[in-house]
């Protein structure tokens, strides 16, 4: 009888506790036992690491979990882009034939403080993106293409360092960081662009995918990740 007893506790327990599938959500619902669809933003004059890093850590993730994420690039049209250092990528997708988005990603470019404001069409596709995403990340100045689309009304954000009076004087009711590497707000993260571009990525990862995950896609970047020893602002 004590042995029945001591089994049917023990199974009770473990009915208590995650099945081993289960996996860390990001704050909110996501369903990441389904691939997670990667749109990453480019346009003439996006720069090279604000475009590379999360495009790395992002693809990586299909080494290190079940399933991880589906990464590609969307333009204005499927014509090449030409980044401000020079390099030449093509986009899979325009504005106007690309799939759905779980994860969109705004990089910096060039005219992200000015010109790309002004342009309609991108505008339209971030605002519309950016309301239908589960995850909107910036980097760099890509803060300033969100915050035009209104997307960072009344939240907390941050881009790069000099360029944060700039943003303050533009766009006041977005709340401003300084001092932090990126930002978590609900469902946007800002991030201060550059060498941190990989940290808001491999936030993203360990926060979807577990910590073990994303050691291992840090691992193979020769990167060496702590998140604890960071410093961010996290907020529901």
């Amino acid at each position: 009888m004590q042995r029945i007893f001591l089994l049917v506790l023990l199974a009770a327990l473990g009915a208590c506790q995650n099945p081993p599938s289960a996996k860390p959500a990001f704050g909110f619902s996501i369903d990441v036992s389904q691939k997670l669809k990667v749109g990453i933003v480019v346009v003439d004059g996006v720069y090279n690491t604000e475009l590379t890093a999360p495009m790395d850590m992002f693809q990586h993730t299909i080494f290190h979990d079940e399933v991880g994420m589906q990464v590609f690039l969307v333009g204005p049209s499927k014509n090449p882009v030409t980044s401000f250092e020079g390099l030449r990528v093509v986009p899979d997708y325009s504005f106007e034939d690309a799939p759905e988005i779980d994860i969109l990603v705004v990089p910096s470019a060039e005219q992200s403080m000015d010109a790309d404001l002004r342009d309609e069409r991108l505008m339209e596709f971030i605002r519309q993106r950016g309301q239908a995403a589960k995850i909107v990340l910036s980097l760099c100045d890509g803060a300033f293409v969100l915050a035009g689309a209104g997307l960072l009304d009344g939240l907390q954000a941050t881009t790069f360092p000099s360029d944060i009076d700039a943003m303050e004087a533009a766009f006041p009711a977005v709340q401003l960081q300084r001092g932090v590497s990126f930002v978590r707000h609900g469902k946007f993260v800002t991030s201060v662009g550059g060498a941190p571009s990989f940290e808001a990525a491999l936030f993203i990862c360990q926060r979807l995918y577990g910590p073990i995950a994303a050691r291992g896609i840090a691992g193979g970047l020769v990167i060496d990740w702590d998140l604890s020893k960071l410093n961010y602002i996290e907020l529901p």
